[in-house]
């Protein structure tokens, strides 16, 4: 019995420390260090551009564009942190403060006031209604593994998923 404690405990250290490593996808950017503009159009179920080629250490301003019909979403993260993100998501469409095609945002404040991940301010991230635009600004220093996803519940396992390669 104790070998078997001794396993769990080794395991889910093991895993803490591979979890942590993994949390690396940088910082929020500042505006006067924006090396370079990168627009991004969000369609139904992909991004153009959908792969994205970033120096270790640069800092991108991305303008996002929803040219879609549904609400999307756009999350630097990695995939650990998206599969841990979907279930928000999940909570913000059975609150019915995400819909198809729009978001709630007085529902949202309200939601938010008692569940902060109901407001959706994550700073590596912009929810967008049909035809609405937002902005990014993220510094890929210590960023690794990280991919740019739509987490509106659905949408990342179709495959509205972007490659970042960073060098």
């Amino acid at each position: 019995m104790f070998k078997i404690f001794l396993t769990l405990v080794f395991i889910i250290f093991s895993y803490k420390s591979y979890a942590d490593k993994n949390m690396m996808i940088g910082t929020l950017g500042k505006s006067e260090e924006v090396n370079r503009t990168i627009k991004v159009i969000m369609y139904d179920n992909y991004y153009e551009p959908n792969n994205f080629n970033i120096k270790s250490g640069e800092t991108i301003k991305f303008e996002v564009v929803n040219a879609g019909e549904l609400v999307h979403e756009f999350n630097i993260a990695n995939a650990m942190m998206h599969k841990k993100h979907q279930p928000e998501m999940e909570k913000m469409v059975e609150n019915e403060i995400l819909l198809a095609d729009s978001i709630d945002k007085d529902k949202m404040k309200k939601m938010a006031k008692m569940d902060k991940s109901m407001g959706h301010s994550h700073s590596n991230s912009v929810l967008l209604e049909p035809k609405e635009k937002g902005d990014i600004v993220w510094k890929f220093e210590n960023a690794m593994n990280i991919e740019i996803a739509c987490n509106v519940p659905g949408h990342y396992q179709v495959g509205m998923i972007a490659k970042v390669d960073i060098k």
